[in-house]
């Protein structure tokens, strides 16, 4: 059996977009079971995500760092907010030239007359989810302390370029399926 043969048995390509929410690690939890199934060494994913749900992006890039398949993650496009966290799961990840990542503090809107133990209980959450995506990101990524500074308070924004140096990515890669090998949608 050729190398090549090898190759088309053991990975496979995906394209994951949307928003980061229950039904997304839904569709991750199926697909997955479908990778293992079919005996998926390494799943190729092409991520478009402007972010959603912390809670959920947490289980993703817990679900996806321990599975037995090796994911390779792309960024093709944008790639923000909690699917940053997402995008981290992958062993090797890429990016194309013009794709961007944004990362920044959680945010909740309170509900108008809170009472003030029910915004603290909001506040408390926010600064778990902080806790927890900041861990991530300093497992991953080195940031400068300038760029940590923005983090603190504003949206960072990263260019493939600035993703390159910070270790988002390993390399500036497009996400590009071989001929002949089918694209599945999760």
């Amino acid at each position: 059996m050729s190398e090549e043969t090898v190759t088309k048995e053991t990975d496979a390509y995906y394209t994951l977009s949307g928003d980061v929410n229950s039904d997304m690690v839904h569709r991750v939890f199926e697909a997955v079971a479908e990778m293992t199934e079919r005996g998926i060494d390494t799943a190729h994913v092409l991520i478009q995500s402007n972010g959603g749900y912390v809670s959920d992006g947490l289980c993703l890039y817990n679900f996806l760092s321990n599975s037995p398949i090796k994911f390779v993650t792309y960024n093709g496009g944008a790639v923000a907010s909690i699917a940053v966290i997402l995008y981290l799961s992958g062993t090797e990840r890429y990016a194309s030239e013009t794709a961007r990542f944004m990362v920044h503090k959680s945010h909740a809107t309170a509900s108008p007359g809170a009472r003030p133990d029910a915004l603290n209980i909001i506040v408390e959450g926010l600064r778990a989810d902080d806790a927890r995506t900041e861990s991530i990101l300093r497992k991953h990524v080195t940031l400068t302390p300038e760029q940590w500074a923005i983090h603190q308070y504003s949206d960072l924004h990263l260019t493939a370029r600035d993703a390159e140096v910070a270790g988002v990515i390993n390399s500036i890669r497009d996400f590009a399926p071989p001929k002949g090998f089918h694209l599945h949608n999760i």
